[in-house]
């Protein structure tokens, strides 16, 4: 089962600023979803309510959360990231997929590194501020693809899609 980060960076390591994107993309939502639907999808509570939807329809998606009283409703709320695993796995071979997508945010991504076969970056063109970051250690991983687009009229940056596969198997 592969691993699979589905994430926006900007050039500076910003993935976030005050629990939202500091860019608009709307371009990029399209490849978002189509990287994600119908599979499992692992988040953090944060991210979950960050959500302009929620849940994301067509995906299972897995919370995770320190707080065991939680309930996000149309989610299935874990409380590590060995639950999450467990119950995403599970889905996955249920819809016969071969993917799990892990999308934020930053705690949770650095649960879940170890564990990457794969990282899907939009790559935003701008150095925008923030408070969240994620950076990668290019000696881990070989890139395969970089499509670079630029800002559409709904988009505030120029942006790539680039993708990563781990270096050495895990």
């Amino acid at each position: 089962m592969d691993i699979v980060f589905v994430v926006a960076i900007a050039e500076n390591g910003v993935i976030g600023a005050g629990n939202a994107m500091p860019w608009r993309l709307k371009s990029d939502m399209a490849r978002f979803k189509a990287l994600t639907i119908g599979k499992p999808v692992i988040m953090g509570r944060k991210t979950f309510e960050s959500l302009p939807r929620r849940p994301l329809p067509g995906r299972t998606n897995i919370v995770i959360t320190r707080d065991a009283a939680y309930r996000a409703a149309g989610a299935i709320v874990t409380t590590s990231a060995a639950d999450a695993g467990a119950v995403a796995l599970g889905d996955a071979l249920r819809r016969s997929v071969t993917e799990i997508a892990v999308i934020g945010g930053a705690e949770i991504f650095r649960q879940w590194l170890d564990r990457a076969d794969r990282l899907e970056i939009t790559e935003v063109h701008a150095r925008p501020d923030g408070d969240t970051y994620f950076d990668i250690d290019k000696a881990e991983w070989d890139e395969t693809a970089r499509i670079r687009h630029p800002a559409g009229p709904d988009d505030s940056a120029d942006y790539s899609y680039v993708t990563y596969r781990r270096r050495s198997p895990r």
